[in-house]
Parts: structure tokens; sequence; C-alpha cells
């Protein structure tokens, strides 16, 4: 090997040395925040979980015909929204939000259902945009800082579009897809309904405190119509923080192990230029006991 050989394992030590110190901020950067996005997420629980008992119980104790209640008799259209991430280097967090999402897709498809697609994070919307497939409205910025007005805009265009006809545009049904934080380990895309209401609430155990009863003034149906925007905004806020606390997690994971594999380039390009330079030396060596022999020769 020459020197050329040895300048180029330099090069790729210096270079791969560089990324490994991009690779631990940006580490050190997720740790430092994951931590207030658990915060957050706990601290939206009890709300959406009041809430949640409330509009369960005004749905389940009454019998109400209720548009955001009731089943639609023929549906053809569902608004899905897709909760990504706005930038990359978070391991397969992306990729496994839009595969669950083109699954859920599919399977309105088959079940005569068009969808409406509506998009949270850059990822989503460059994977829509490459494909040149549409899409109704997109919200970037601050997915892994999820801002309340952002979910409220959210709501507010989802349940919209939920309640105008279908022959002006509207839906029958929405979804939402996002990844559920459970754990630092241990993040799950999920695929939830959310209108018609499907109430989502904790397992009922032999403890669970049974629904209030309530008098109404003066009717349910308003207090649904009053209940039931917050508790969209609440569930996409929610889950907006779930995504968030999960991406984190996923980048953290992600830096740490592109961390350690620029280390063991760095070893394994260290180890070629250290042989590179034992060889060139032999072989200067070589040359100069040669020429020597052939000196003393003539």
């Amino acid at each position: 090997m020459s020197a050329a050989d040895i300048r180029v394992f330099r090069n790729k030590i210096d270079s791969t040395t560089s990324m490994k110190k991009i690779f631990n901020a940006m580490e050190l950067i997720a740790t430092s925040r994951i931590g207030k996005a658990r915060q957050r997420v706990a601290a939206s629980m009890p709300y959406a979980n009041a809430i949640t008992r409330a509009v369960s119980a005004v749905a389940s104790q009454q019998d109400i015909e209720h548009v955001l209640t009731s089943e639609p008799e023929n549906p053809r259209r569902a608004a899905v929204l897709i909760m990504s991430s706005d930038r990359g280097l978070a391991g397969a967090y992306s990729a496994n939000i839009l595969r669950h999402a083109e699954t859920l897709i599919e399977r309105l498809s088959d079940e005569g259902k068009s969808a409406d697609l509506y998009l949270i994070g850059r990822k989503a919307q460059a994977y829509f945009d490459f494909r040149r497939r549409s899409y109704k409205k997109f919200w970037t910025g601050s997915t892994d800082s999820p801002e309340f007005d952002v979910a409220k805009d959210v709501g507010e265009t989802l349940v919209e579009a939920f309640l105008t006809d279908y022959e002006d545009g509207g839906v029958d049904e929405i979804h939402i897809v996002y990844t559920e934080f459970k754990s630092m380990v241990k993040q799950d895309p999920m695929v939830v309904r959310l209108l018609p209401l499907e109430v989502v609430d904790e397992e009922v155990t032999d403890e669970t405190e049974l629904f209030p009863l309530y008098e109404y003034e003066p009717a349910p149906e308003e207090v649904l119509d009053a209940l039931l925007p917050k508790y969209i905004e609440s569930r996409i806020f929610s889950s907006m923080l779930q995504a968030a606390a999960s991406e984190l997690a996923n980048r953290q994971r992600a830096m740490s192990s592109a961390g350690d594999n620029a280390e063991d380039l760095i070893r394994e390009y260290t180890l070629l230029m250290n042989n590179a330079r034992q060889a060139s030396i032999t072989q200067e060596l070589t040359e100069l006991i040669a020429g020597a022999d052939a000196l003393a020769d003539s």
C-alpha cells in the first residue's frame, strides 16, 4: 500500500470521528428532552381520562341519536390523520407509522371507503409528495414538542370535515395513526377510530368506579355538542404528546446505535491504516536492502 492509501484511511477516520460527535450530541439532546416529553404525557392523562369518562357517561346512559355517536348507514369516505416526525435520524419511527397508515388505507379501500389524508410531520408530507398522492392538509414544525394550538386546529379541521355532507366533500369516519409511548424501549404504532365515537377508557375491573349519573339541562344532545369537540381535541393532543415522546425515544436509541457503529468503523479504519503504514515501511526497507546489496555486488 502507498502513502495515498494511508491518507485515505486517515481522512475516513477524521470524517467518522466528526460524525460520531454529531451522533453523541443528538443523543444527548434527545435524552435531555425526553424527560419533559414524558412529564407532559403524564400531565395530560387526568384531563383526557376525565373528559373521556364524561363523554362515555352521556353516550352510554342515554338513548341519543347524535351525528357524532351514530354509525352511518353507508360510510363511503374516511379521514385519516397520520402523525410522523419532522426530522429523520429516529430509526424506523416514521417508516413504521407510514406502513400502518398504508395498511389502514388499504383496509378502508377493501371496505369500499376512500381516504382523505391529513398529515402531521414533514416525513409523512415528503412520503406522499414523492409518490404524488394527494392529501387535504398538513401541519409541521412541532412534532417533538407539540403545541395545543396545533391540536386544536387539527381537531376543528377534522370535526368540520365530519359534520360536512358527503356530497360536499365531508367524511363519515375519522381515524388517527400515531405511536403510543409505553416505555423507553417499547413504542407501538396505533390505529384508532375517533369518530363515530369509540370511547377508549381504562379496562373495567372490580375496583373500577361506575359512571356517574347525570341530569341534563336542557338536553343530552346539547351536552354532546359541547363536550365532543373538546374530547376530540384532547384525544388528538394526547396522541401528539405520545408520538413526541416516542419520536425522542427512537432518536435517542438510533443515535446511540449510530455512535457505537461509528466507533467500530474508527477502530477498523485505524487498523487498516496501521497495516498500510507497516506495509509501506516494510516495502521501503526492502528496497533499501536491495539497493545496498546491489551496490555491494557492483
